[in-house]
């Protein structure tokens, strides 16, 4: 049976690398919607969506911490 301490910090890493990393995309793709709105404000609805694509990522690795949490 794997170390529950080593399970614990898989989690922790798969959650937060996966918090890092949508952070970094939603970063990049909320200022170019912002810019993209300040020109067109029909375009609003299109930005929301593609900033909100990034927080699957999270969702994923949300998912691969507890299928390790449930092997403990």
């Amino acid at each position: 049976m794997a170390d529950a301490g080593l399970i614990a910090i898989g989690a922790g890493i798969a959650v937060g690398l996966a918090g890092l990393a949508s952070a970094i995309a939603e970063k990049d793709i909320g200022s170019a919607a912002v810019g993209a709105m300040a020109e067109d404000e029909k375009l609003f609805g299109k930005g929301l969506i593609l900033t909100v694509i990034p927080e699957t990522i999270v969702i994923f690795g949300l998912v691969m911490a507890i299928l390790l949490w449930t092997k403990m």
